[in-house]
């Protein structure tokens, strides 16, 4: 009786330690496509700031002190 419950208690700790590997793994590749996201973002941000300062020569587009 004793041995079947450590058996089932190694059983668990493996089960979690994969499962904890696989969640890992995922939060690395979301910030891959996070990191990937934020580069997008600030290409755009700065065609937008570049093309909204052609629109309107006589004004001049500035970053928000934020960035």
């Amino acid at each position: 009786m004793e041995s079947s419950r450590v058996v089932l208690l190694e059983v668990r700790a493996a089960e979690q330690e994969r499962v904890i590997e696989q969640l890992s793994d995922q939060i690395a590749e979301q910030w891959k496509v996070i990191d990937r996201m934020q580069k997008k973002l600030d290409t755009l941000t700065e065609r937008f700031l570049a093309l909204e300062e052609q629109a309107t020569p006589g004004h001049e587009a500035t970053k928000p002190p934020h960035w």
